[in-house]
């Protein structure tokens, strides 16, 4: 009897794991800085460089003819010093906190409602979606049509407006700016929220039924906790747009009556271009930057939107 041996191999070692490189989610998908380089080229050449030359147009004394003269600290006493810019500054600021007032919260309900899948909503949206199409400058021309005192509406309805003169008074001429650029600039807003809305995850609104919330419980404690991100960004272009705010106060009110409706970009034009001191007025537009820029990182830290970070950032 032969008694066979079988060779046993030896166990093979364990294979070594292979470590995964770690990957910061912030950075996924971020492109080179070739893709950023046109871009970048032409914000510098049409933004970076003309802001640099009214910085230094805002310390020289030049009437457009001829060459300029440095001037030092001379303009910025100047508009510091005069009582109609500090009346300037406080009503841009005033009507760019009514613009913020009253477009935020309609913006949101509307955008909300056309994210939604409503009976003729398409039809609806798109009309509603028409005085985004029109420039500043033809809105200003059709209210200033459609509101004047001995023509317009309020000629016609005097039990409701009065005199029907109401760029009369600082009170209803402010009304009339802050009512026009809401009619024009909602629709815009109302665009970004519509899009932020449709990228809610359906899973949230039924785990919130499941829980028993309702529409209104779903609306404040899913839908704006989800808009964050979007109403950040729609109240900084709010706050931009309503301090460069020009062509609607020229059409409509010219900064009247008197200096009533006078803010800081229209007080730049008559500076500029109709008194001929483009010093002071190259001043007046740098505090229009400095004010904008400042209060945009304001909104930014205290809401906490330059820590908010996405899984698809940069794609």
């Amino acid at each position: 009897m032969t008694i066979q041996k079988t060779r046993v191999r030896p166990a093979a070692p364990p294979a070594k794991r292979r470590r995964t490189p770690t990957t910061n989610v912030a950075d996924v998908g971020r492109p080179g800085f070739l893709w950023a380089a046109p871009a970048t080229l032409f914000f510098g050449a049409f933004a970076v460089i003309p802001l640099i030359m009214v910085a230094v147009l805002s310390f020289m004394s030049w009437d457009g003819i001829g060459d300029p003269e440095f001037a030092g600290l001379d303009n910025w006493r100047r508009i510091l010093d005069d009582p109609v810019m500090i009346e300037s500054i406080w009503l841009s600021l005033l009507l760019t906190g009514l613009g913020v007032a009253l477009q935020t919260p309609l913006s949101i309900m509307l955008g909300v409602w056309a994210a939604g899948q409503q009976r003729n909503r398409a039809v609806l949206s798109a009309i509603y979606f028409v005085p985004l199409l029109l420039s500043a400058t033809a809105v200003s021309v059709v209210w200033r049509a459609l509101l004047d005192p001995n023509f317009g509406v309020p000629a016609e309805a005097t039990w409701l407006f009065g005199d029907g003169n109401l760029f009369g008074e600082q009170a209803s001429a402010i009304g009339v700016l802050a009512f026009v650029s809401t009619w024009q600039f909602t629709p815009f807003h109302t665009l970004i929220y519509q899009g932020a809305a449709r990228a809610i995850p359906p899973v949230l609104y039924q785990a919130a039924e499941i829980d028993g919330a309702g529409r209104y419980r779903q609306f404040f404690h899913v839908t704006l906790p989800q808009l964050r991100n979007a109403i950040m960004t729609s109240m900084i272009l709010m706050v931009v747009g309503g301090l460069t705010t020009f062509e609607t106060v020229l059409i409509l009110t010219q900064g009247g009556p008197g200096t009533d409706t006078t803010i800081s970009a229209y007080y730049m034009y008559e500076k500029a271009f109709k008194s001929f001191d483009y010093g002071a007025g190259a001043a007046i537009a740098l505090v229009l930057v400095l004010a904008a820029t400042a209060i945009s990182l304001i909104m930014v830290r205290l809401s906490g939107y330059d820590k908010m970070r996405s899984t698809t950032e940069g794609l």
